[in-house]
């Protein structure tokens, strides 16, 4: 027997030709502790297919599963002045982008599209929380500006979902003068007689919820997404008093006449295909004819955040 033909190198040749396996293949549902393979998960829109826990899922991935074929056109967004303020805290605000950007892939904290559900052409547009909290700054006025000018030029309906802890902190006055600025882009939409419809996600807080969240003609809520404006904490100290269970939750809000609607992400795609018809006098879609959305990318899905530092109502 040669020991080096029939031990060394067999064991060299297995170390060498050992096969990658990918990390993050499950996921943990934060809320019932269930184990989730990824595909599984990315399947059921990062639903937890035990408890319908509804986990954090990308602008760009939700676009995937909603638009027909995962087929839509990024609208552009005007950039504004990068750093206005000269804002530090523990990091440079220009700091703070670069990686928010590393981070999630994305330019900023909202992505806008425009494209087609069930063959109906709408304008969207989507925050995403994993960006600095989602928080609301001036390229996220201009993106709602932009989808509202889109919108009208196009005469197509609105569709915004929200994710957001707040204004910047960083850009200040400015970021909360985006209040304004968005009321009067939804106005524009308004006179305009076009749908202007709002999906509640978790957590949709802060100045948020003062302004563009709150002002469509149909409001609607994931499950259990927190909404409201100060926090609980807050809230308390002011009113020296206990808030009542399932406060500034999505259910809470919709048994006193806050919401239209709860529906679930899986269902959500149809919701909007029925209403947006409805509301733009088109007759219904027929279920058989209506094209199967995208497929989100495989990737291990990113779990639901805490409301971040860098976000501040």
């Amino acid at each position: 027997m040669n020991w080096i033909t029939n031990y060394v190198r067999p064991r060299i040749n297995s170390i060498f030709s050992r096969r990658e396996v990918p990390e993050n293949l499950w996921s943990k549902c934060k809320e019932c502790g269930t184990m989730l393979f990824h595909r599984e998960l990315k399947d059921n829109l990062n639903v937890c297919t035990q408890c319908d826990h509804h986990m954090a899922i990308s602008p760009r991935d939700r676009f995937l599963a909603l638009f027909d074929g995962g087929i839509f056109v990024e609208i552009d967004v005007p950039t504004p002045i990068a750093d206005p303020l000269q804002f530090k805290d523990q990091k440079k605000y220009p700091e703070r982008m670069k990686a928010a950007q590393k981070k999630t892939g994305e330019a900023e904290a909202m992505l806008v599209a425009e494209g087609e559900i069930g063959r109906t052409p709408i304008v969207a547009c989507a925050q995403d929380f994993s960006f600095m909290g989602g928080s609301m700054s001036m390229y996220v006025g201009n993106a709602i500006v932009a989808a509202a000018e889109r919108a009208v030029e196009l005469k197509r309906p609105l569709v915004l979902f929200s994710a957001a802890g707040g204004a910047r902190m960083q850009e200040g006055i400015l970021g909360l003068m985006q209040m304004p600025r968005t009321t009067i882009a939804v106005q524009m939409l308004k006179e305009a007689g076009l749908p202007y419809i709002v999906v509640l996600t978790h957590p949709t807080t802060g100045g948020v919820t003062a302004s563009y969240a709150m002002l469509g003609d149909v409001q609607i809520a994931e499950p259990n997404a927190l909404i409201g404006f100060a926090g609980a904490r807050v809230i308390e100290q002011t009113i020296r008093e206990k808030l009542p269970e399932g406060f500034q939750r999505a259910e809470y809000l919709l048994d006193h006449g806050m919401l239209d609607r709860v529906t679930k992400r899986t269902d959500m795609r149809n919701e909007l295909i029925t209403i947006v018809r409805m509301l733009m006098d088109m007759p219904p879609a027929i279920v058989g004819d209506l094209p199967a959305p995208g497929a989100v990318e495989e990737a291990a899905p990113a779990e639901a955040e805490e409301p971040a530092e860098d976000a501040k109502a």
